[in-house]
């Protein structure tokens, strides 16, 4: 049995990877949307990234805001309706 060629197989790695990128306008409103709950929250934005909910898109936001009395920061994850 032949193997597929090397075409063949750069057609499939291509298209299993458009699943896993992820638009630049949708993760650049992520990221605007992580400043302003971040800001919203008194914390720093640690990642912002798009995703989808129960067949909705949504925005996964990661903030860390300070600790009290010198504590660590506390890792606070948001989920935002996109758009």
């Amino acid at each position: 049995m032949k193997r597929p060629g090397p075409l063949i197989r750069s057609a499939i790695l291509a298209l299993c990877a458009l699943g896993f990128a992820t638009p630049p306008t949708l993760a650049a409103s992520c990221y605007a949307i992580g400043q302003q709950v971040a800001a919203q929250k008194g914390g720093t934005l640690a990642k912002a990234s798009q995703g989808s909910r129960g067949g909705q898109q949504v925005c996964v936001i990661v903030v860390l805001v300070p600790g009290k009395d010198g504590q660590r920061p506390r890792r606070t994850e948001i989920v935002v309706p996109q758009g």
